[in-house]
């Protein structure tokens, strides 16, 4: 059987844009298709000038992936931080002055991952509970399709305006009582384009990505239908001329309001992090080639990333998970294909603004919901409650209080009605920031004991000590010791033995016979049964 180490890892650098020219050039364009759109949607959704998700995309592919710690990420605007952005401008007063002042928060917000990467919190994502991760995600894909309904509609904005999401919820009647039948018909296919086109991968209609597909309808009809003289403005997508909105656009005098400023700057460090690091892990693992980023190395590169855009005007971005998988699965060999991705949006914008500006609002809209439904999607609850009713519990705690709050309340909310089941669980207290790890080798073995309690706040220290064992050799991990282990370690200590097998090392996970698990997967919570 062909090793890991006999695979031909592609080249990095220059050498690596001369060996793979061809795979990352294709991949990029394949990927440009499909963020050019999305970019556009994402910025408008977040109350920014639309042109402005573009140039975050540019900076993302033009910038950063020399920079870059992981070789086949995408870096540019991410759907998963609307809430923020638009929350943001909201709150700093809205319209342009909103979004100068929340360009401010953005780029000390930058400033702060560029320092999380020197202080090498690459492992930060690690630390927060796995429930309440996927709740903030569900409750992001909830918020997006809310908002995007009355665009979807055509609906006059000054409806929707201001509004609160749960306002906004109790108001789709009133949506639906005025939409607009000829936008809202080129919303629906669209919708249903998005939505349908998975079914269709096996054909060669399905290998076009889906949101070009959905240009390639929305466009004609739009101009069949003539909305530039039968419509309101709002109808269509209006981004200007790129040279004119690049320019020094930060506003620092929000600082002023403390509290609001603060706020913001630890939303989008903590939630654009925690989303990139996520997404570095997931294409980590379907990497044909097993490379490992460089987590530190990459939130440096996207910090870097996150301060240029927001000076210039930009969204903050991370390393989008739709957009990399995209990228994976159509032959990517290294950052090159993300370099690619944004040069072929900067051509296009300067070549072919016009087109851009035939796009219905609508069939972004439709674009957006259908990343919503996949952030929020059924099965989501189904997997959080298989994997035990204390796990849906936290993930539906973290959803309601980011419905009804923001996200920062959301998450802390998930992680303090953890922390509550745990103390109920028999987790001692002395254990929430370390669990006592030892180390042993004999023969060709390390045998690794870990004491108290295993939970999601301990892991780095517990990581830590995994990380320091070479590769290749029998590992054993003793929970016997342990008088609970979370869902959140169950989950890492899967994909530790995973990265590690596949270094031809192999792991065993024993000690919990005595362990009570909380439901029949694989990955439950555990409890050590009363003696």
């Amino acid at each position: 059987m062909k090793t890991t180490s006999k695979i031909s890892i592609p080249k990095d650098g220059w050498a690596g844009l001369k060996e793979n020219f061809l795979s990352d050039a294709t991949a990029g364009f394949i990927v440009f298709l499909l963020a050019m759109p999305l970019s556009l949607g994402i910025a408008k959704a977040s109350d920014f000038p639309p042109i402005m998700g573009l140039i975050t995309a540019i900076i993302g592919g033009l910038v950063v992936s020399f920079f870059a710690g992981s070789r086949l990420t995408i870096k540019g605007p991410a759907a998963g931080l609307i809430v923020v952005v638009a929350g943001s401008v909201a709150d700093f007063g809205g319209g342009e002055a909103g979004w100068k002042l929340a360009l401010g928060a953005m780029v000390v917000a930058g400033l702060v991952q560029i320092g999380f990467g020197f202080l090498k919190l690459g492992k930060l994502a690690d630390i927060f509970p796995l429930s309440a991760i996927h709740g903030m995600l569900a409750a992001i894909g909830i918020i997006i399709i809310v908002k995007q309904i009355p665009v979807l509609l055509d609906v006059n904005p000054e409806l929707y305006k201001g509004l609160s999401i749960i306002e906004m919820i109790t108001s789709i009647p009133r949506f639906l009582a005025n939409f607009d039948p000829r936008a809202t018909l080129i919303g629906v296919y669209s919708l249903a384009i998005m939505l349908g086109w998975p079914y269709l991968k096996e054909f060669k209609l399905g290998k076009i990505p889906a949101p070009l597909m959905v240009l390639l309808v929305a466009i004609p009809s739009e101009l069949a239908m003539d909305f530039a003289h039968t419509e309101p403005a709002y109808a269509l997508l209006h981004i200007g001329n790129l040279v004119d909105n690049v320019k020094y656009n930060a506003d620092f005098s929000g600082i002023a309001q403390t509290g609001v400023f603060i706020k913001y700057v630890i939303m989008f460090a903590l939630v654009g992090t925690l989303e990139s690091l996520l997404t570095v892990k997931a294409i980590d693992l379907s990497d044909p080639f097993r490379r490992k980023s460089n987590n530190d190395k990459d939130l440096i590169a996207v910090g870097i990333g996150n301060t240029i855009s927001a000076l210039v005007g930009g969204l903050p971005m991370i390393s989008e998970v739709a957009r990399s998988s995209a990228n994976v699965n159509n032959g990517a060999k290294t950052r090159w294909a993300n370099f690619f991705h944004g040069f072929f949006i900067l051509v296009f914008v300067l070549v072919a603004t016009p087109v851009i500006e035939m796009i219905p609002n609508a069939a972004l809209a439709a674009m957006l919901i259908t990343v919503g439904i996949k952030l929020a999607h059924p099965k989501e609850f189904v997997n959080t409650f298989k994997i035990g009713k204390e796990q849906l519990a936290i993930f539906l705690v973290t959803i309601v209080f980011t419905l009804v709050e923001d996200l920062l309340v959301g998450i802390a909310a998930g992680i303090l009605l953890k922390v509550i089941l745990h103390l109920i669980n028999g987790a001692p207290l002395s254990s929430f920031l370390k669990a006592p790890t030892s180390i042993s080798f004999s023969g060709n073995e390390y045998l690794v004991e870990i004491e108290k309690a295993a939970i999601f706040s301990n892991f780095l220290g517990i990581k830590k000590k995994l990380e320091e064992i070479p590769a290749g050799f029998q590992v054993t991990i003793d929970l016997k010791n342990a008088v609970m282990v979370d869902h959140s370690v169950m989950e890492n200590l899967h994909h530790f033995q995973h990265e590690y097998e596949e270094n031809g090392g192999t792991v065993r996970i024993i000690g919990l016979d005595q362990h009570k698990p909380v439901s029949d997967h694989h990955l439950a919570a555990r409890k050590l049964k009363p003696a």
